[in-house]
């Protein structure tokens, strides 16, 4: 299973542009991949994503970092290369995924993701209803596991801010290890006990 993150110039990954892709293989943790690029011509940029991610405006039309293409033809070789399991797995995963299909056409590269994926809300959401915890609910009435309500839910601290695409990788690979193997998976998480 690849676990991968997407840091975005926005929610649209029709108009926007990655930023960074963070993946390792869940089989292989040391296996791991960690690109940067600058954004494609005309993308959309909103405040809002690099606030979240912490790129600026100057660093994300750096002309020395890759362009998307090349990130996204990198990490298509990486993932086609040792990953036995190719199903992509990730907080909100059909962002993720919706990047990297975009990224993939803009570039005229095959994307080699299936539909089938792993969205870590969904596994905290069934551990939870499993162990007849009620999952949490915002004041919309949507579901409030959201990735640092994850993370505490499996005894880790929530993600450093800002986020950075590996360190999510490792967030959302941790969380999958613990709810669905109930076993630690990374030394960067050792300390932190499984509460459950």
């Amino acid at each position: 299973m690849i676990v991968l993150d997407v840091e975005s110039t926005g929610l649209d990954p029709l108009t926007g542009s990655i930023l960074s892709l963070g993946a390792l293989d869940l089989d292989e943790p040391t296996n791991q991949f960690y690109d940067e690029c600058r954004i494609w011509e005309g993308a959309d940029v909103a405040d809002e994503a690099l606030a979240i991610n912490g790129f600026t405006r100057e660093e994300i039309q750096d002309p020395v970092k890759k362009t998307e293409a090349e990130l996204i033809a990198a990490f298509v070789a990486w993932a086609t290369d040792r990953p036995k399991n190719r199903i992509l797995a990730a907080q909100n995963v059909s962002f993720d995924l919706e990047y990297v299909q975009a990224a993939c056409r803009r570039a005229g590269i095959e994307c080699p993701f299936g539909k089938r994926t792993i969205d870590t809300h969904t596994l905290v959401w069934l551990h939870m209803t499993e162990r007849g915890i009620t999952p949490p609910l915002n004041h919309n009435f949507h579901s409030a596991i959201n990735l640092d309500g994850a993370l505490q839910y499996c005894g880790i601290p929530a993600e450093p801010k800002p986020h950075n695409a590996l360190t999510g990788a490792f967030c959302h690979a941790e969380v999958i290890a613990r709810v669905a193997y109930n076993k630690k998976l990374l030394p960067e998480f050792g300390s932190f006990e499984i509460p459950f």
